[in-house]
């Protein structure tokens, strides 16, 4: 998949967006994104990012424990890990593609879009990441 072939360029970072499970909406609501990842700077930064630009993300942790959750019976590994901790879960999975690089993953199911009178994209987490790369500019 895509964090496997962008292995290929070496990069500094990898950043991943999706609306991979509707978990994210119970764990934190509309108000924040989740951030997980493998590299605690990179996680601290984009949390960091999202404070100051206002599109604020929360850090779930990716104890080894969760990794449990994917074992399969049938495959080396299960993609869905079940009900419990599923944004957690889910974000596992990316990690075992990302062993060799600096990864977070933004779980933007509750910030990508609002419901209501107001139906729309809200362009989510454009804002942190421009403030992301605006404050490696300036290291």
């Amino acid at each position: 998949d895509a964090l496997t072939y962008a292995e290929r360029y070496r990069p500094e970072v990898i950043i991943d967006i999706a609306t991979l499970t509707g978990a994210c909406i119970i764990a934190l609501g509309h108000q924040a994104s989740a951030v997980l990842g493998n590299h605690p700077p990179l996680v601290h930064d984009l949390i960091r990012a999202g404070n100051e630009s206002g599109d604020r993300a929360w850090e779930l942790p990716l104890w080894e424990e969760y990794q449990e959750q994917l074992k399969s019976n049938f495959a080396d590994m299960a993609n869905v890990g079940g009900r419990p901790a599923g944004t957690i879960t889910a974000a596992c999975f990316l990690a075992r593609f990302t062993e060799k690089q600096r990864w977070a993953h933004l779980d933007i199911a509750g910030t990508a879009w609002q419901s209501g009178e107001k139906k729309s994209a809200t362009g989510r987490p454009v804002a942190l990441l421009t403030q992301y790369l605006l404050d490696r500019a300036a290291q």
